[in-house]
């Protein structure tokens, strides 16, 4: 028979004592970041599109791209391409059953953290 008293019960007490741990932010960030890559993907076919149809077309797909807002986008974009292969090498490790420890596992996600700032400011620097 169903429990009547439900309503005096909280639905879900994980969420009241679950404290995020850097391993699932980093784990959801890379599933973001894997996302918002698709969508800057879609921005950078719209610019070649754009430039293959018309001068017109081109100015108006080229003026967002090269915008402040534009510019924001590409930068962020080129963070999370760091950030996802970064992510995307830590778990490789894991899949081979490395630094599976809880201590191995932060030091890889403060790695994946640090290497993909680091590596866009540089990028960025160069290009």
């Amino acid at each position: 028979m169903a429990d009547v008293n439900r309503g005096d019960r909280p639905l879900s007490p994980h969420l009241q004592v679950y404290r995020p741990q850097l391993t699932s932010i980093t784990s959801i960030l890379t599933r973001i970041t894997g996302n918002a890559l698709l969508v800057a993907a879609l921005l950078i076919v719209w610019w070649f599109l754009a430039a293959a149809t018309s001068a017109e077309y081109f100015s108006i797909a080229n003026g967002f791209i090269t915008s402040w807002f534009g510019d924001l986008i590409m930068f962020l974009s080129l963070w999370g391409l760091w950030y996802h292969t970064l992510a995307g090498v830590r778990h490789l490790i894991w899949d081979n059953a490395m630094m599976l420890e809880v201590e191995a596992a932060e030091k890889l996600g403060w790695a994946v953290v640090i290497g993909s700032v680091v590596l866009t400011v540089i990028t960025a620097l160069i290009v």
